[in-house]
C-alpha cells in the first residue's frame, strides 16, 4: 500500500501544478515534491534544452543548498537517457553518476518523462543507503507522470494551457500509472486512494466481484467501520446489471443525501468502485467520462494484482531457493555447492532421489547422489542423450513412466534394478561447454508445473556455473600452492645465497675476526629461521671453548638465552669432537645435553618440551676452529635434516672466513705491537706542561709510518716532534726508526725547530728508503715563558687552541725531509698562554672519509673547541675519537694527535 503522506504529498502538489503559469515554480514544486514522497535525499528535474540534443537540470531538491548549486545547470546528452525507469547504476548517464558520488549517493532512481514517442524530461532520485522500496518508486512513477503533464502545458508556452488543467486530466494519468502497476498485491487499495485524491471525492468503497455479485474489499478511511446502506449496496449491485458503466444516486440513509457514483471496472466486471460526493458539489460529464476511462485502466490493474498474486509464492520459492544456491557458489566450494543443489531441488520438486553427474574424459560420472542405487549412471547418460538430441524440449527432458518409455527401452534393466520410476533431467552448460547433468527421480505419474520446469531449469544454469567456478577455483588453487611452493624453495635459495654473501662480504670489509663471527652469527639466525646461534672458539689455553659472537632473532628472547650463550664450554669433553672431524654435527637431546654441561644443560627443559639445538663444527681440513650453537624454541618449527645440511654448509663457507680473520688478527697485532714499539712508551713529565698523546693503526696489516716523540732540553723547554713517513711495510718501519734516532740525536745540539729540520733534512736525504720522504713538524714550548716555537717540512698546520675554546693555525713552511738537500725552514713563534694548548696530528685525521667527504680542519678545530676544558690525554682522546665516530667505519690510514697543554 502507498504511504498516504505520499500519496497526500504528491496530490497537493498536483493542485498546486493546476494553479501553477510559471514552468520554473512548477518544476521546483514538482522537485520537493518527490523527494518528499519517495524520501531521497536529492531530486533533480531535467527539462530538454533549447538545443534538442541534452537534458539541463531546472530544479533541485536538496538538503544542502551547496549540492544544490552544484547540481543546477549541469546537463547530458539525450542519447544518454535510459528508455525506461532504471535503478542500475551502469545504466545512468556519466553526469548523473558523477553528481551521485558528489553527495555521496549510493542508491538511485531515473525516471524519463515521454510523449508521442519523444522525451521531455527525467526526475532523478538519490539517496544514501538502502535502495528504494516498490511503494517509494510507485511514488516515483506518479511524481514522473506529473513531470510530463507539467512539461507538456507549461513548457514553451504562457501558461495559458495549465488553466484548463483539470482533474479529468489528472485521472487519465493515474489511471496510466495504476495500469503500469505499483504494489500488485495491494492495487485496490491503491485504486481507491488514487481516486478520491484526483476526484475530490470525501470517500471511496471498492467492491469485488465474484460470482457476479459484489463483495466488500477496502474502504477508505472516511468509511472504516460504517457499514454501508442499503441503497449503497443496491447500487453497486444495479451498477453491474445496467449497461451504463457509471450510476448517480443518493444516498437516501445519510442526513445530508450524499452524491453516490457507481463505477463498473472491466468486462467482464471485475469490480465496482463507488465515489461519495457532496449534494452541493455534483460530478460533471467530463469527469463522469474520464471516471470510465480510469475504471479500464483500473480493472487492468486489478487483474494483474491477481495473476501477481498468483504467482508471487513461487516467485518468492524461486528466489529463495536461488539466493541459497547463490549463496554457494560464492563459498567456491564443489562440495557445498552440490550438496546445496541437491537440498533445493529436493524441496521444490518433492523427491527423495537427487543426482549431480559430471563429465570426466567423456563420460558422466556422479558427483552427488542422494537416495540412489544401482547403475542409474547407465540411465543418466541415455537421458543426456535424449536431452541433447533432436527431441529436446529446451534442455529439458521429463519421463513420467521410466519402465515403459520407449526412449528408455535401451536401458530397461538399469531401469528397474535403479527402481527409476519418472525422472526429470537437464544438462549443465556454461557456454555451450557440456559439462554434466542435474536429474531428479520421482514417483511414477509426476507432473511437473511450468514454474517447476522453469525454476529446475535456473537451478540447472547457476549450478552448471556454480561447478564451472569452483573448478577454476581449485585449479587456482593448485596453481598457487604450486607457486607458493617454488616461491618458498626460491625464497630458501635466496636467504642461502644472501648468508653467504655477508659472510663474504664481512671478510672483504673488515678483515677483523670480531665482525666475521658476528656475521656467520646473525647470517646463520636468518638463513636457517631458528632464535638463536652463538659462536665458540678456544682460548688461549685450548681447554675451553668461550664464546665469541652470539644473535638472538627477537629482542624479548634475549634475557631468557642469554645464560646459555654467555657460558663457555669445555672442549675435551665434547663428546662431538669425532662427529666434527668427519664433518657432521651433533644433534642434542635431552641426555646428551645433560651430559654436555654448561651452557647445554641449560637447553635441557627447553628441549624436553620440543626444542631443538644443534652443535655445527667450524672447521678446516687441519683444525676446528669454532663450534656454532644454533637453537630453535618453537616445537613448531624443529631443525630439520635440511637445516642441519644447510648449516653445515654455512660453517663450511665461515671456516674460511674465520680462519682468514684470525690470521689477519695476528698479523695486525704482530704489525701494530711492531709500530708501537717505535714511538714512547712513556710521556715525559715536565714542570710547568701536561702531555697527551694517542696512536691507532689503519684497518690495513701493513706497519705504517707515523713517529712522534718527545725530548726535556737543558734550558727547561719541551721539545717534541711528530712525523709522517711515505709508504707501509718495513721500509716504512726502518724510515720511522731513523726519524726517531735523528730527533734524539739532533734535538740536544740543534735544539731551535729550524734548524733541528735542516740537519735533519741532510741526514734524511742519504738514508731514506728509494724515493721515501718524511713530513714532519717541531716545535718547542717554554712553560716559563708561556712561548711556543715551531718549524714545519710539507706537514698539517699545528693547531692553537686558547683557553676560551677559539683555534687559530700554527703553519710554518717549509719541504718535506729527503726530498731535496740545502733546504731551510720558517720559524713561527707564538704566546701560549696558561691553559692554553698546541696540537700536532697527522694528515690521517684530516683524510678520514665519509662517503666522498673528508674530516678536514674545520671538524678537527670543532672537537677542539669542545674539549678546552680536557686534559691533555682526554683531549688527544676526545679529538681521535670524534674523528673515528665521523667517518663511521675502521680508519683509512694511521692516525696520531699529540696534546701540549701549558699548566
Amino acid at each position: 500500500m502507498l504511504p498516504e503522506h505520499a500519496l497526500g504529498t504528491l496530490a497537493a502538489a498536483g493542485r498546486r501544478l493546476a494553479d501553477e503559469t510559471s514552468l520554473e515554480n512548477a518544476l521546483s514544486a514538482l522537485a520537493d515534491a518527490a523527494a518528499a514522497a519517495a524520501g531521497a535525499e536529492v531530486a533533480v528535474v531535467r527539462v530538454v534544452d533549447d538545443s534538442g540534443r541534452s537534458l539541463q537540470a531546472r530544479a533541485i531538491a536538496a538538503r544542502s543548498e551547496a549540492v544544490a548549486a552544484e547540481l543546477v545547470g549541469s546537463r547530458f546528452s539525450l542519447l544518454e537517457l535510459p528508455f525506461e525507469e532504471t535503478a542500475e547504476v551502469e545504466m545512468m548517464p556519466a553526469q548523473v553518476r558523477a553528481a551521485a558520488d558528489r553527495v555521496s549517493a549510493d542508491s538511485l532512481l531515473l525516471l524519463p518523462a515521454w510523449a508521442d514517442g519523444r522525451p521531455l524530461g527525467s526526475l532523478e532520485l538519490m539517496r544514501a543507503g538502502s535502495p528504494f522500496g516498490s511503494e517509494e518508486v510507485a511514488v516515483a512513477r506518479l511524481a514522473a507522470v506529473q513531470l510530463g503533464l507539467v512539461l507538456r502545458a507549461l513548457h514553451g508556452g504562457n501558461g495559458a494551457e495549465a488553466a484548463r488543467l483539470s482533474v479529468e486530466t489528472s485521472l487519465a494519468l493515474a489511471g496510466d500509472a495504476l495500469a503500469a502497476g505499483y504494489d500488485p498485491a495491494r492495487i485496490g487499495d491503491q485504486v481507491v486512494r488514487v481516486a478520491v485524491t484526483a476526484t475530490g471525492a470525501v470517500a471511496a468503497r471498492l467492491w469485488l466481484v465474484e460470482d457476479g455479485a459484489p463483495r466488500p474489499f477496502v474502504d477508505s478511511e472516511a468509511l472504516d467501520g460504517v457499514r454501508p446502506s442499503a441503497m449503497v449496496v443496491r447500487a453497486a449491485h444495479d451498477v453491474l446489471r445496467e449497461q451504463a458503466a457509471v450510476t448517480i444516486g443518493r444516498d437516501d440513509a445519510d442526513s445530508e443525501r450524499t452524491l453516490v457514483v457507481s463505477l463498473r471496472m472491466g468486462q467482464p466486471p471485475l469490480a465496482v468502485l463507488q465515489l461519495f460526493f457532496p449534494a452541493q458539489s455534483p460530478p460533471g460529464d467530463a469527469l463522469l467520462r474520464k471516471l470510465s476511462a480510469f475504471g479500464v485502466r483500473a480493472a487492468h490493474a486489478l487483474q494483474a494484482g491477481r495473476r501477481a498474486g498468483e504467482a508471487r509464492e513461487e516467485l518468492g520459492r524461486m528466489r529463495a531457493l536461488l539466493a541459497v544456491l547463490g549463496q554457494a557458489i560464492a563459498r567456491l566450494s564443489l562440495s557445498h555447492t552440490l550438496e546445496t543443489a541437491a537440498d533445493q531441488v529436493s524441496e521444490l520438486m518433492h523427491a527423495e532421489r537427487v543426482a549431480v553427474y559430471l563429465r570426466d574424459e567423456g563420460r558422466l560420472q556422479p558427483a552427488y547422489e542422494r537416495g540412489l542405487a544401482g547403475p542409474h549412471v547407465a540411465v543418466a547418460e541415455r537421458m543426456l542423450e535424449l536431452a541433447l538430441g533432436p527431441l529436446r524440449t529446451q534442455g529439458i527432458l521429463e519421463v513420467s513412466d521410466a519402465a515403459a518409455d520407449l526412449r528408455l527401452a535401451g536401458v530397461r534393466d538399469a531401469v528397474l534394478e535403479a527402481g527409476i520410476e519418472a525422472t526429470l533431467a537437464v544438462p549443465l552448460l556454461v557456454h555451450e561447454e557440456l559439462i554434466g547433468l542435474l536429474a531428479v527421480y520421482v514417483p511414477a505419474g509426476h507432473a511437473s508445473t511450468e514454474n517447476e520446469r522453469t525454476l529446475f531449469s535456473a537451478l540447472a544454469a547457476q549450478l552448471a556455473v556454480a561447478v564451472q567456478n569452483a573448478r577454476l577455483h581449485e585449479d587456482v588453487k593448485r596453481l598457487a600452492a604450486d607457486r607458493e611452493r617454488a616461491l618458498d624453495l626460491e625464497g630458501a635459495r635466496s636467504r642461502e645465497l644472501t648468508a653467504l654473501h655477508e659472510i663474504a662480504s664481512s671478510f672483504a670489509e673488515s678483515l677483523r675476526l670480531d665482525a666475521t663471527l658476528d656475521a656467520v652469527a646473525k647470517a646463520a639466525v636468518e638463513l636457517l629461521g631458528v632464535d638463536a646461534a652463538v659462536i665458540r672458539m678456544h682460548d688461549l689455553r685450548g681447554g675451553l671453548l668461550v664464546p665469541m659472537a652470539a644473535h638472538v632473532a627477537e629482542p624479548r628472547l634475549e634475557e631468557a638465552l642469554k645464560p646459555i650463550l654467555e657460558q663457555p664450554q669445555d672442549a675435551q669433553t665434547l663428546p662431538g669432537r669425532r662427529l666434527f672431524r668427519m664433518g657432521r654435527a651433533l644433534v642434542l637431546d635431552p641426555d646428551s645435553a645433560s651430559r654436555l654441561g654448561a651452557s647445554y644443560e641449560l637447553l635441557v627443559p627447553f628441549l624436553e618440551h620440543g626444542s631443538t639445538a644443534v652443535v655445527v663444527p667450524i672447521a678446516t681440513p687441519a683444525e676446528l676452529l669454532a663450534t656454532m650453537t644454533i637453537v630453535s624454541l618453537d616445537p613448531a618449527r624443529r631443525i630439520g635434516e635440511s637445516a642441519v645440511e644447510l648449516a653445515l654448509s654455512v660453517a663450511a663457507q665461515a671456516a674460511l672466513a674465520i680462519d682468514n680473520a684470525r690470521l689477519y688478527q695476528q698479523q695486525k697485532d704482530f704489525a701494530d705491537t711492531m709500530q708501537r714499539s717505535l714511538l714512547p712508551q712513556e710521556l715525559p713529565d715536565v714542570p710547568g706542561l701536561e702531555l697527551g698523546a694517542v696512536y691507532e693503526s689503519s684497518a690495513r696489516v701493513d706497519v705504517g709510518g707515523d713517529v712522534y716523540d718527545f725530548l726535556s732540553l737543558p734550558d727547561g723547554r719541551l721539545a717534541a716532534v711528530l712525523g709522517d713517513v711515505t709508504g707501509h711495510g718495513i721500509a716504512a718501519t726502518a724510515d720511522m726508526a731513523l726519524a726517531r734516532f735523528v730527533f734524539r740525536s739532533l734535538a740536544r745540539e740543534h735544539p731551535e725547530p729550524s734548524e733541528f729540520l735542516a740537519h735533519a733534512n741532510e741526514v734524511a736525504h742519504g738514508e731514506l728508503s728509494g724515493g721515501n720522504f718524511i713530513t714532519m713538524i717541531c716545535l718547542t714550548v717554554d712553560p716559563a715563558a708561556g712561548e711556543v716555537a715551531a718549524a714545519s717540512a710539507g706537514h698539517p698546520a699545528a693547531r692553537l687552541l686558547a683557553p676560551d675554546g677559539s683555534v687559530t693555525a700554527l703553519a710554518p713552511r717549509g719541504l718535506a725531509l729527503g726530498v731535496e738537500t740545502e733546504q731551510t725552514y720558517e720559524a713561527v713563534h707564538a704566546p701560549l698562554p696558561a691553559g692554553g694548548a698546541v696540537c700536532l696530528y697527522t694528515d690521517g685525521i684530516l683524510e678520514a672519509r665519509r662517503g666522498g667527504e673528508q674530516y678536514g680542519e674545520q671538524r678537527l678545530d670543532a672537537a677542539l673547541g669542545a674539549g678546552a676544558d680536557f686534559s691533555a690525554q682526554a683531549l688527544a682522546e676526545h679529538v681521535l675519537g670524534d674523528c673515528r665516530a665521523w667517518a663511521g667505519a675502521d680508519l683509512a690510514d694511521d692516525c696520531a694527535v699529540v696534546i701540549v697543554r701549558r699548566a
